[in-house]
């Protein structure tokens, strides 16, 4: 997985500058930083694909997708569904009875994070 100072280098070098807060979070890298266009946007990165993923991302999947994924993955009581800051982010119950609350690839719907709800 990718370290603090590897995730500053890779958005140096994919042209992002004024790279503020940079925190782990959710699973994935975020910070405010500076496009290459001069925008100020939100980004996430994932630590595992070094994925950059940035506010004003669309998703291609729908609610009704992301609870599809969900279930076919063995999740239950999928609710809550909500896309939020370039991921889509669920609510749902493990077979185990375990309440989660997922976060999914905006592109694929793949499960990059999960908690305790």
């Amino acid at each position: 997985t990718l370290t603090e100072p590897q995730v500053r280098a890779l958005l140096t070098e994919k042209g992002y500058t004024n790279i503020d807060d940079l925190d782990f979070e959710d699973g994935m890298w975020e910070t405010d930083a500076t496009s290459a266009n001069g925008k100020r946007v939100d980004v996430r990165v994932n630590p595992a694909t070094s994925d950059i993923k940035v506010d004003a991302l669309v998703s291609n999947l729908t609610e009704n997708d992301v609870k599809a994924k969900l279930t076919a993955a063995g999740y239950s009581e999928v609710h809550d569904v909500d896309f939020d800051d370039g991921m889509w982010k669920a609510e749902a119950e493990r077979a185990d009875g375990d309440d989660r609350e997922i976060h999914l690839d905006a592109s694929t719907g793949k499960i990059i994070y999960e908690e305790d709800d």
